[in-house]
């Protein structure tokens, strides 16, 4: 995992071209070679053809008027061009006309997309010009469905109607780590994706973000995946396509079928790629936002925060690079941060704890005091003004490779680890798995 001293990372559209000292000894951490798939829409109709543990959709479609297709939101780079027509023209085959077709956009409580952002998301015209595609709001009450409470940790299940009373419901996305749901995809894309803001807020309080099982590429007794796996059986037979993507976007696998075996077996090609033995811990660790969409907003660059932790020796530097090209994130995440800075860490994390329902985006402030408990955090962006910064709470660095040169000399020490693609990659201090 060593490399030369002049490495790129992931940086909004692009790299940002980074320069050790001459003395450094870089571990390049990075996922493992996984071979592109030559003809992906190819591999797309044989998935469809193969569902695991369910129907094809042109036979289960057979009299049926509706369908619904959650995709997800900008800030995921998920290959929708890829699969959306061959899925609708299927669902067409099988008898169901265009216009019952629905593909719904899963923003969970993020803006909706719209205009030319739309278009990027959706990515194939042909589906906007022949299928209904909408954005979710989770604010809207009359646009969901109660269906009562969870049955372990009772959480509100406000889903949104256009997914639940579908006659096939299909969710499609992205299979990589969170940060808090252990993967994405699959159930996540329901739950918060098409969820109203009760249920989101419900399940990202503080009695599940403070959960020591509620951590990235986790899935045993994590409370987040309980949840949705109890969603999933209280909205009936959904279908899901799972794909995995590599450093340059392109598609390494994708698989279609039933919602839980379908990601599960997904789950089971990326781990091995994504969760990275390292053997050690460092007391400098440098790395992005996974660039373009996921590093677009200080709120998303988080997640690029947290990902690296068990690798941190306490007491070291974490240095992340994220363009934050489109300013900060919500108003309610700017409050929240707002008060960390004024607060500070113990006191804010206190006001957390006896919340049944967290305030809309805290949880994402909830989560950057899992680094800053460990040890340094400092931020490198050209998408922030001046009050914005001070408002993050890390210490903001104007010259990169300065602050990564004097973190490595305040360490004493001149191994560093070099994380490229970010949240994408989860390093583990263990020598193996």
């Amino acid at each position: 995992m060593s490399g030369s001293n002049r490495i790129e990372i992931s940086y909004g559209r692009g790299q940002l071209a980074i320069n050790l000292p001459p003395h450094a000894q870089p571990n390049i951490i990075r996922k493992p070679y996984i071979p592109k798939i030559a003809d992906p829409i190819g591999a797309v109709i044989e998935a469809l053809d193969s569902p695991i543990r369910a129907r094809r959709l042109k036979d289960a479609g057979s009299g049926k008027r509706t369908a619904c297709i959650l995709i997800c939101d900008i800030t995921r780079p998920v290959p929708n061009k890829l699969f959306l027509r061959p899925m609708i023209e299927e669902l067409a085959e099988a008898g169901l006309p265009l216009d019952g077709i629905t593909v719904l956009v899963a923003t969970g409580l993020h803006r909706p997309n719209e205009g030319d952002e739309l278009r990027e998301v959706v990515g194939d015209d042909w589906v906007l010009e022949n299928v209904s595609v909408e954005n979710h709001f989770a604010r809207d009450g009359a646009a969901h469905v109660d269906l009562g409470m969870t049955p372990r940790h009772g959480v509100p299940i406000k889903l949104d109607r256009r997914f639940v009373g579908a006659d096939i419901r299909i969710v499609t996305g992205l299979v990589e780590p969170h940060f808090m749901a252990g993967w994405s995809g699959g159930r996540k894309v329901i739950a918060p994706g098409v969820a109203h803001e009760d249920t989101i807020r419900a399940f990202h309080s503080a009695r599940f973000m403070e959960n020591p099982n509620a951590i990235q590429c986790n899935l045993v007794s994590n409370p987040l995946h309980e949840e949705q796996l109890d969603i999933v059986k209280m909205v009936g037979d959904v279908w899901a396509l799972n794909t995995v993507i590599d450093e340059e976007r392109d598609l390494v696998f994708v698989n279609f079928g039933d919602i839980l075996a379908s990601h599960a077996a997904a789950v089971d090609f990326v781990r091995p790629a994504a969760v990275i033995p390292v053997g050690r811990k460092f007391r400098t660790v440098v790395t992005s936002s996974a660039g373009y969409p996921l590093d677009s907003t200080y709120y998303q660059a988080i997640m690029g925060m947290v990902t690296p932790i068990d690798i941190l020796e306490p007491g070291g530097t974490l240095l992340i690079a994220a363009t934050c090209s489109e300013g900060f994130g919500s108003r309610e995440f700017r409050i929240s941060q707002d008060k960390l800075v004024a607060m500070g860490e113990s006191a804010f994390l206190d006001t957390l704890t006896a919340k049944r329902f967290a305030e809309i985006d805290e949880w994402q402030t909830e989560m950057q005091l899992k680094p800053m408990r460990i040890g340094k955090v400092c931020l490198y962006t050209e998408g922030l003004d001046a009050e914005e910064r001070v408002a993050t709470g890390v210490n903001i660095v104007e010259d990169f490779d300065a602050a990564i040169a004097h973190a490595m000399k305040a360490a004493g020490d001149s191994a560093v680890a070099v994380i490229p693609e970010g949240p994408y990659v989860v390093p583990v201090a263990a020598e193996k798995l």
